[in-house]
């Protein structure tokens, strides 16, 4: 199932995809949550009751007419992990950087959150703009403490993610916070993929193109702590919410590493297996 906010006329809705249709789940079930966060917690029995009335659905409109927008644009939580992928992490060790004997985390904060198609700034403060294409996991039950074995049964779905950089502010400080979380450098979606639809998350391709050109392309085969790791040890420290989000970890091929930043006018195009794509023009911050 292909959870999603779309835009159609002057009003966002939650709905879900059928097909190449966006249903309003208002209109398919009365009593159906007003955010994808509470959607995400009414967990399976609220998605089985999506599936069996889909089929007489009649709020549909063409997904080419709506604008999708940010899955889940107020997470409580946006959290990343750094240097994750073998090859990212040797791409970095080669620059100088020293790898970590543990997990890296780092917020971003939510207000870098826009939607899959939205147009994300070169910032007016920044000489060093990257890329780094991620799956992410967003959590779908209050949960702490989650046993590495248990992790999955906490997710909710999937969605692509741009974890754009300010590389010149994200090495100024002895934290990433700052250099990952400009606004609108949190590109997310272009929709919620539930667990039944990613049989294995760990054997998905995954790409990045800045104006056609391939920049990454790797399998999450290689991620050096996977899902279940991470979640357990984010588990450990705090409690996990609906919709809080999670990046995975990016591969390499990073701008900075081919000493390609981007500018003005670029195109970001990130794609992942069974899971979509999305795609930003970089715009000059107003």
């Amino acid at each position: 199932m292909k959870l999603i906010r779309y835009t159609h006329g002057a009003r966002t809705r939650v709905g879900v995809v059928d097909g190449d249709h966006a249903v309003d789940l208002q209109g398919l079930l009365p009593d159906a949550p007003r955010s994808l966060k509470d959607v995400l917690a009414g967990g399976a029995a609220l998605q089985d009751r999506i599936r069996a009335a889909l089929p007489n659905a009649t709020s549909r409109v063409p997904l080419s007419a709506v604008r999708l927008e940010a899955p889940v644009p107020d997470a409580q939580k946006y959290l990343a992990i750094g240097m994750n992928y073998q090859d990212h992490a040797e791409e970095a060790r080669q620059a100088g950087i020293t790898i970590p004997k543990t997990q890296l985390w780092f917020n971003k904060q939510v207000t870098c959150i826009v939607g899959p198609y939205d147009d994300v700034h070169h910032p007016r403060a920044s000489q060093k703009v990257d890329y780094e294409a991620e799956l992410g996991v967003v959590i779908g039950k209050r949960c702490r403490h989650v046993a590495e074995v248990d992790a999955h049964t906490v997710v909710g779905g999937y969605f692509v993610a741009n974890d754009v950089t300010a590389r010149d502010w994200q090495f100024a400080s002895p934290t990433y916070t700052l250099g990952k979380s400009f606004d609108t450098h949190g590109p997310t979606g272009p929709w919620i993929v539930t667990p039944d639809e990613v049989p294995d998350p760990h054997n998905l391709e995954m790409r990045l193109t800045v104006n056609g050109e391939l920049r990454q392309k790797q399998n999450t085969s290689i991620m050096i702590y996977n899902i279940w790791q991470q979640i357990a040890h984010l588990s450990t420290v705090m409690t996990l919410m609906p919709g809080d989000l999670i990046a995975t970890g990016t591969c390499a091929g990073v701008g900075i590493a081919l000493g390609k930043f981007l500018q003005p006018g670029d195109v970001v195009r990130v794609e992942i297996e069974r899971i979509g794509h999305i795609e930003n023009r970089i715009v000059q911050e107003p």
